[in-house]
Parts: C-alpha cells; structure tokens; sequence
C-alpha cells in the first residue's frame, strides 16, 4: 500500500521573519526545508509515496514550488492551529496511516528509514529527542509500558521533546480525526493525542532519535543550527 503522508505547512511563521513562508526557506545545500523533507520521504519510501501538503500563508508560492503533490487548504491558517490543518488533511487521505511531519524541520534521513518498521507494523509513534528538554518545546512523559502517557508543552518533568515527525496507524486514525475536531482552534495536534491516549486508550509509541539530527526551525539562529548537518 502506498504510504500517505502529510506535511503541516499553512502558518505563516512569522518568528523566522521571512517573507515567504517558512517551508521555502533556502538551507545551505541550497535547497529549502520542504525539498530536503520531499528528499527524505522519497529516499525512504520510493517515489509512489504520497505526499499532502496543508497550504494557508501565500499557499501560492508553495504550490508553484511544488505542483506534482497533492494539497488541502487551511482558509484559516490565520485563526487556527496545526490541530485543524492536520484535521482537513487526514479527512482527505483514506482509511491507511498516515505520517506527518510539521513544515519547518529539517531532519536526518535516517529519521525516516528507522520509522519503517514501526510504519510496517502499522504502530502509531512520535519521534522524539530525550537529549534535551526545553521549556518552550512539546515534552513528553511515559507509561509503566513504555508508551506516551503526556504530551505537551505544558508537561512537567518532561524526559523529553518531541520532534514533529509522527504516524498515526489506520486502527487508531478514527478516534484521533474524532478528538482533532473538538479541540480548540488554537490547540496543537499533540492535544488530540492526549486525548485519543486518555479517553480511547491509544497506544502510542516514542521513537527515540537522540543520535541523529532533527531541527525544528522557529528563529534565526535555529536556521543556522540545522545548516551545521545538511
């Protein structure tokens, strides 16, 4: 079965203070954010991979960039949060999981070749960096199992960040799509994880990837951080 994937990229990620929006952003290999993920998904996968992108902020110039992949657009891109961008793209990709991965990080793409099995196996999983545990980013804690008890930036005693690279299986994909369309607007999509693990008893799995590179790219300087590795 061909995988689907989607790629969150309709804010309008004004922190960066780029013009464009923040997936076109040039790395210093020269190609953007968005190529390297498209370079990364097709190394892993192969070129039947399917990839949705979620447009809002000048959705124009994304789509130019790249016409050959399917998209859904976020009208409210202004006004929501990746909570209901990921919910208008998981609506339109059938009844298979689905990988997904936030617009803005720039990743080793050994990432991926380590999330076949888990895919293979069709076991929801968020990728995660127990390296490091900053205040402002998505923490997670875990369950007696081993599985995601926690997720959030609001979680204490956190062991560590999540990464923004994540499956959701087909068993569990319904009751995740149920809980992203009561969240709030403003809500982030590890909000209807949370949910989803504590009212539907989702087992979701932590992918450790502290020995390779993720980079989430929010500021300047975590621009020149992610150009240390491509």
């Amino acid at each position: 079965m061909t995988l689907q994937t989607v790629i969150l990229a309709a804010g309008m990620g004004s922190r960066l203070g780029r013009s464009l929006p923040k997936p076109l952003t040039e790395l210093g290999d020269g190609r953007s954010i968005m190529q390297q993920q498209h370079d990364n998904i097709r190394a892993a996968f192969g070129t039947d991979a399917r990839i949705t992108t979620v447009v809002g902020y000048r959705a124009e110039t994304i789509v130019e960039a790249f016409p050959q992949v399917d998209y859904v657009y976020n009208e409210r891109y202004d006004q929501t949060n990746t909570s209901k961008s990921l919910l208008r793209a998981l609506s339109k990709t059938g009844k298979g999981g689905v990988l997904w991965m936030n617009g803005d990080v720039v990743f080793d793409p050994r990432v991926l070749g380590r999330a076949i099995e888990l895919i293979e196996r069709d076991q929801s999983f968020v990728t995660v960096n127990t390296s490091k545990v900053s205040d402002e980013e998505v923490k997670y804690t875990t369950t007696s199992e081993g599985f995601i008890a926690e997720l959030s930036k609001t979680v204490v005693g956190g062991i560590g960040e999540a990464v923004g690279i994540n499956f959701i299986s087909s068993r569990d994909k319904k009751a995740f799509i149920r809980h992203l369309t009561r969240v709030d607007d403003q809500d982030y999509f590890e909000r209807g994880l949370e949910l989803a693990i504590a009212e539907d008893g989702l087992m979701l799995e932590p992918l450790d990837i502290s020995d390779l590179y993720a980079v989430e790219v929010d500021f300047a300087e975590d621009l020149e951080r992610a150009n240390l590795y491509v």
